[in-house]
């Protein structure tokens, strides 16, 4: 069995553009798994292996790649940085003991890098950072370790100083072994000699060593008492507290370098083994109950206990369906039989493999902090637990973020729809914060996801990979309508043709309702003018009307309808007579009783950085938001607010150019409000205008 205590799984994480890709090429470069560099802007890195990633330097999916340093195996999850696939980031996040925080030398703290950031926290995963790209145009490493600390309220202990700044850039300075690393011009990551700190830093050195080691001794109250007293702990003892410190995030190691260059990698990977947890170190995941419940039990991280593994990724290929899986405890050996406790179905594993972003490699077994793929599983999703068949057990579940944009779709042919449903039914399973629904008024396809990088992606996707075109439309607002009076009226239906006719009279009010209460029928007849057999028809007539305001064919929500009084005949009278009786009243008295169109209104939860809250707030007000609150946290303002629907699209743009690109918004249906009359008359005249059209 493989040593856990060489384990490190990591990922790396950034705002877009900070340089993670890069990071992760020099990184298998330096571990020996790739021997040509692949470069982002040339569309050849690794991990980057998606059509769409390579056009346009980005990275969409996270992808995973295992190599060897120092005897230690890693696990990398290299993610994207936009705020768009930030579900990328949360999920990899879950299945992670710690990761690499990226940042620009010369962009420094930016927005997402915040978001991400505060995803880690949340998920409590320690983290090294690497300051990049020290020899771009106004880097400035000392002045990120200040935002970092400002900006994230984060402590970035400095490990290493820069040696030349921006085209001077040669080497990094080690403050713990006071020893200069300084790389030739080749470029080769391996040309580089240990000298001496250069004189005209060693002041500097000696300061940030001093603020390093007094950092690190007060996480042993004994080492801190020797210090004080003027003794020096030893190299190990110092790595020790600086193990500690990582793991309970008191402090984060901070190191510098130039990814591109190849400048500084060798020890950020030393410090990856130095003082990134393994597998064992890290706070066990808790289990819950099928409803999500902690039941106070954990997955300890052995190979020896029951299996439980956690599939947090689901990717389709050319060799089909590869579910990515963590293994919390126990073994999985090819031909085993494992339960799905999510739907308490079994699966036989067939193939597993270990990936290389998208090359792989065929294994015959994995164990406890390992993440493999496994091909070919057919009832699993993103979040589903695997485990033993006589160890039924929950890990905590993911919970994904809702989406927050929609647009109608529909395929440019007939032949489309069919391959558009197989395409969408792989892309929901690929990606949780995907989802599709049919609209029942307008019988479109309505796809929703997490802003419009996100929904481009996807229409491209289905494009390309599936070859489905699409014609996609502007995204459209479910309007109701109900009423505002109430009113007293009576309806007869007659008809007589030869033989018997038709006869239903019926008396009634109809009120305005209760909200949400949609619609509700009662009878207080009394005697036998309308004989109870004949309610069900008098209350499905109204029913069916309910589907198609007066005002512009909206539904119609929030409506009582009693039925008082009526008349019958004896011969004539029957089920049908009283139906249509019931849909004749609905059109005389609906439009008696002070229809109004309501719209969908969204809680919307902002969050700003502090010099952009009146910004924000104006905004809101300008579309007719109602602010509810507003709550300081470390690194912003969250503002909440109620905002119709209609006046949210396009919110993401407009927030990021205010804020700029730091703020984020999350919203979700809260309830229906009365539309002001000039939004509610252009909706109208808008329906009117479409119906004649088509007509």
């Amino acid at each position: 069995m493989a040593d856990l205590s060489k384990y490190r799984n990591i990922g790396i994480f950034a705002h877009v553009d900070a340089g993670k890709t890069t990071t992760t090429e020099r990184i298998l470069k330096l571990t020996g798994m790739i021997h040509k560099i692949g470069e982002v802007h040339d569309g050849e890195s690794t991990t980057d292996f998606m059509v769409q990633e390579a056009e346009r330097g980005i990275t969409i999916q996270s992808a995973a790649v295992s190599c060897f340093w120092n005897n230690h195996r890693f696990n990398v999850i290299d993610t994207p940085g936009h705020v768009d696939f930030t579900v990328e980031v949360y999920r990899s996040l879950k299945v992670l003991d710690g990761g690499i925080g990226v940042f620009c030398g010369s962009g420094g703290v930016e927005p997402q890098s915040e978001t991400n950031w505060r995803y880690a926290n949340e998920s409590e995963v320690a983290r090294i950072i690497f300051v990049n790209k020290l020899d771009r145009m106004g880097a400035d490493f000392l002045r990120v370790v200040g935002q970092v600390k400002k900006v994230l309220a984060a402590n970035a202990l400095v490990m290493t100083l820069p040696i030349g700044i921006e085209d001077q850039f040669t080497g990094v300075v080690d403050l713990l072994s006071r020893k200069a690393f300084i790389w030739d011009d080749s470029g080769l990551p391996e040309n580089y000699k240990v000298e001496d700190v250069p004189a005209d830093m060693v002041d500097l050195v000696e300061e940030y060593r001093e603020m390093l080691i007094e950092t690190a001794v007060e996480q042993d109250d004994d080492l801190l008492e020797a210090y004080m007293e003027g003794e020096e702990p030893s190299m190990d003892d110092i790595k020790r507290c600086i193990r500690t410190g990582t793991r309970k995030l008191a402090f984060f190691p901070t190191y510098c370098g130039s990814a591109f260059k190849n400048k500084g990698m060798q020890l950020l990977l030393d410090a990856v083994v130095d003082y990134l947890p393994n597998p064992t170190e890290v706070d066990p995941q808790p289990l819950t109950d099928a409803e999500g419940t902690p039941t106070g039990e954990f997955a300890i991280v052995s190979a020896d206990l029951p299996l439980k593994a956690l599939a947090f990724k689901i990717m389709d290929d050319r060799f089909g369906a590869l579910t990515f899986v963590r293994i919390y405890a126990g073994k999985l050996n090819k031909g085993d039989t494992i339960l799905n406790s999510a739907t308490g179905k079994t699966e036989r594993i067939g193939r597993m493999v270990e990936m290389q972003a998208n090359d792989r490699n065929e294994i015959e077994s994995a164990q406890a902090g390992d993440i493999i793929a496994i091909v070919g599983m057919k009832n699993v999703q993103t979040g589903h637990t695997l485990c033993d068949i006589k160890h039924e057990c929950t890990l905590e579940a993911m919970v994904f973020p809702d989406p927050v944009i929609s647009i109608a779709v529909k395929p440019k042919d007939k032949n489309g729809s069919e391959k558009m449903g197989i395409a969408i039914g792989k892309m929901i399973a690929e990606d949780p914060s995907f989802r599709v629904e049919t609209d029942e008024d307008s019988g479109e396809t309505i796809l929703k996801g997490m802003g419009e990088l996100h929904l481009d992606i996807k229409v491209d996707i289905l494009k390309r990979t599936y070859g489905v075109e699409l014609i996609v439309g502007q995204p459209q607002v479910a309007y109701r309508e109900t009423i505002t009076r109430e009113i007293e009226d009576s309806y007869t239906h007659k008809k007589q043709s030869g033989g018997s006719g038709q006869f239903g009279k019926i008396d009634y009010f109809i009120r305005p309702g209760a909200p949400g209460t949609g619609y509700v029928f009662k009878s207080s007849v009394v005697g036998g003018n309308v004989p109870k057999e004949y309610f069900p028809a008098v209350e499905k007539g109204f029913k069916l009307m309910m589907g198609t305001g007066v005002l512009a064919g909206f539904p119609v929500l929030d409506v009582e309808v009693e039925l008082t009084d009526g008349g019958f005949h004896a011969v004539d009278s029957s089920a049908i007579a009283f139906e249509i009786a019931a849909k004749g009243a609905f059109r005389q008295s609906i439009p008696k009783a002070a229809p109004q169109l309501i719209e969908p209104i969204m809680k919307v939860d902002v969050f700003t950085p502090e010099d952009h809250v009146g910004d924000v707030i104006g905004d809101l007000n300008r579309r007719r938001g109602m602010i509810k609150d507003q709550e300081p946290g470390a690194t912003g303002i969250r503002i909440k607010a109620d905002v119709p629907l209609s006046e949210m699209f396009g919110y993401i743009g407009t927030l990021r150019t205010m804020t700029s690109g730091r703020g984020q918004f999350s919203m979700e249906f809260s309830h229906y409000l009365p539309c002001p009359a000039n939004v509610a008359e252009k909706v109208i005249a808008d329906v009117k205008a479409l119906k004649a059209a088509k007509a």
